[in-house]
């Protein structure tokens, strides 16, 4: 029996036991309009209690009850105004009746119900009220000192290991396992976060971000190298854990919301001139579980909402830069709104061994910017006549690329009509059984997704001041498509990881190889490109959301085809070791020096250079980076366990491809000197307090 249902038992068997002494007691007192009752029990004498309400038990006691029950969520709100107007003398059967449908109290609780009870003295406290729609909190007894001193926390013994970051973790909640910070009626909730605030200096800062995005992503960086100073309080995290009560012992609901100040910049009046230091909140997480433990061994999940993705995540570095956390340079994550199914096997043993597949559908997402659109309106004028000299006032407007991807609302993905789907497969095991090291994973996971991009007819036109063979050879396109086109290509991705905490150091290390990974934050934020080999007389219509453009041409058998849109292929992983130097330098465990770790990171994020050269184009003129590096050491010290100060130095590095004649162009340029190399040394450092 749970706990709940053990506390409910007890309560009704001190109403039954109460029941006597409150019949015999005449404190002038009167019960609740409408359901007066009497009592023929002589005071102080002690009475049989039965399943039948006596006399004694008043609607008062009931209705305290019921308010009690509706809090807890056993009963709905409708079932205990039912009870509450059931006829005078019967709400108590009433209320062990529904009781018993539920499953709260069993056939040797009523038998117990059913025993003489002794008399109590009757308690002098004021009466309880409880609403039964809008339920108020219940009320916390009086803290005892002594109790609080035997609840705190014991003194460790041991500094733990290095824990991996495990943001996808395959151990279910344990039911009634949440500590409420506070309860909103019956659901539990326990907000938690941190306050990060960070100094940061980049040698290099081309687009002028404070975290770092591969090099020559745009033009050069100017006459220097472009350093530049931030100091970032946006990486500051708020959330909170649920979960929901259940009258089965086999079901836990749980959920979570999640989110930071990393969003957008308010561009209002009162705010435009410091917008820099006005940063929108956004939602990180948003997501329910529930928990099946269909044995002791076996526990089966689905999930829905906002939450890592099931390819990448579950393995990814522990660095002081949380903002892309080494996106594009050897790390893979994604958060993003699906539905999940998954399976839970303890196995046991003496290295208690559990499996964990899973399987998701997700929302599929390409993240591909629109570019800037040019919109022309014209005014026809009232004086207008057919066939006569009138010239028509036209005004261009000139139409943001991100404006656009927000209204259309990322197209290319949900126009492939289809989900992305996801897996993962996980085996968890005590590598090391030393005291306070974790469990060692070992993650095989992908995915599968599709894009589309649409051309409408109208689009196919040639642009204003085309010449006469331009718009003849748009003309034909628009004859052989009349309907417009529209082109798809895939994307996939397979990754292996592994977690392997031990007492002197955790290794954590992820490899990658997959296609169309800009979602997944790889491939150097490439996601396709048009193949035209073999074709002529080629044409560009752009796609509806302006995110790609479609390649109409002549192949070799004189036919107006569409070229194939291919994605980008690439690979990479990390490496990354962490030191608990405390812990190796024996140092005192409840000590300010027990908080000192340090670490290691190497990653890699590359393109296949195939695909890059026909993408790119560079046998014209060169253009972006086609592999990117990221050496790090991050050391932090734990203050306690809410303050740790973090250091970080780091250094990003973006390569890129000489076109066909061996040059390297504007378009990979650092201080205005054309080359192929760019570097970003980067240190950063401040404190995260947690809560």
């Amino acid at each position: 029996m749970s706990k709940l249902e053990t506390w409910i038992c007890i309560i009704l068997v001190m109403i039954v036991a109460a029941a006597p002494v409150m019949a015999g007691t005449d404190d002038g007192v009167p019960a609740n309009e409408g359901n007066t009752t009497s009592s023929s029990t002589a005071a102080g004498a002690p009475a049989p209690a039965t399943l039948n309400p006596t006399p004694a038990v008043t609607n008062g006691n009931v209705t305290a009850l019921l308010g009690v029950l509706v809090m807890k969520g056993v009963l709905a709100p409708e079932e205990a105004k039912s009870i509450q107007s059931a006829a005078p003398g019967t709400e108590f059967q009433a209320l062990v009746e529904a009781l018993s449908r539920k499953g709260v109290v069993s056939a040797a609780d009523l038998s117990a119900l059913s025993a003489p009870a002794a008399a109590q003295p009757a308690p002098a406290e004021a009466p309880v009220s409880a609403s039964l729609t809008s339920p108020g909190p219940t009320p916390e007894p009086t803290p005892d000192p002594q109790a609080a001193t035997e609840k705190k926390p014991p003194t460790p013994t041991v500094i733990p290991a290095v824990a991996p970051l495990r943001v996808n973790p395959i151990d279910p909640p344990v039911k009634d396992g949440l500590v409420p910070a506070l309860k909103l009626g019956p659901v539990k909730m326990t907000p938690y976060g941190f306050i990060k605030a960070t100094l940061i200096h980049d040698s290099s800062d081309p687009r002028g971000d404070d975290f770092v995005l591969p090099g020559f992503l745009n033009a050069d960086t100017g006459p220097t190298t472009d350093p530049a100073f931030h100091v970032k309080a946006r990486s500051t995290r708020f959330g909170a854990n649920f979960e929901w009560p259940d009258m089965s012992k086999s079901l836990t609901f749980t959920g979570r919301v999640e989110g930071d100040f990393e969003g957008n910049f308010t561009r209002v009046d009162n705010g435009n001139v410091s917008s820099v230091r006005n940063s929108q909140p956004r939602i990180r997480l948003a997501f329910v579980r529930m928990d099946y433990a269909a044995s002791d061994t076996t526990d089966i999940y689905f999930e829905g909402g906002q939450d890592w993705i099931l390819y990448g995540s579950p393995v990814l570095p522990s660095i002081l830069e949380t903002t892309l956390l080494g996106a594009y340079f050897g790390s893979q994550y994604t958060r993003s709104p699906q539905l999940q199914v998954g399976w839970v096997q303890k196995l046991g043993g003496s290295r208690n061994l559990k499996f964990s597949p899973a399987f998701a559908v997700s929302m599929p997402s390409e993240g591909n910017l629109p570019a800037d659109a040019t919109l022309t309106s014209c005014t026809i004028p009232a004086t207008f006549a057919p066939g006569a000299a009138t010239t028509i006032p036209c005004t261009s407007t000139v139409v943001n690329g991100l404006a656009s991807q927000l209204g259309y609302g990322e197209r290319q993905g949900s126009d492939s009509n289809r989900p992305e789907y996801e897996g993962r497969l996980a085996l968890q095991w005590q590598l090391d059984t030393a005291p306070g090291v974790a469990p060692a994973q070992l993650v095989f996971d992908g995915f599968d997704s599709q894009r589309a991009g649409i051309a409408l007819a109208s689009a196919i036109e040639a642009p204003a001041g085309s010449s006469a063979a331009t718009v003849a050879a748009y003309d034909a396109v628009k004859a052989a498509f009349p309907h417009g086109a529209i082109v798809s290509s895939n994307g996939y991705g397979l990754q292996v990881g592994t977690q392997l905490p031990t007492r002197w150091f955790t290794l954590v290390a992820s490899g990658y190889r997959g296609a169309d990974l800009r979602f997944m934050n790889g491939g150097q934020t490439l996601s396709n490109f048009n193949n035209t080999a073999g074709l002529t007389n080629t044409v560009e219509v752009p796609s509806v959301d302006r995110s790609t453009n479609l390649v109409f041409g002549t192949n070799a058998a004189g036919q107006i085809v569409l070229a194939p849109q291919t994605a980008y292929r690439a690979y990479g992983g990390f490496a990354q070791i962490g030191f608990p130097l405390s812990r190796i330098f024996k140092a005192d465990p409840t000590g300010h020096n027990a908080g000192w770790t340090i670490y290691f990171y190497q990653g890699l994020d590359a393109v296949k250079h195939s695909d890059f050269a026909i993408g790119k184009d560079i046998g014209k003129d060169g253009a972006g980076p086609y592999r990117s590096t990221l050496s790090a050491a991050t050391l932090y010290y734990k203050v306690n366990n809410w303050c740790t100060f973090g250091y970080e130095e780091s250094l990003y590095s973006s390569y890129s491809l000489p076109n066909d004649a061996g040059v390297f162009t504007s378009n990979t340029s650092v201080a205005g000197v054309p080359g192929h190399t760019w570097r970003d040394l980067r240190e950063e450092f401040g404190p995260i307090f947690t809560f």
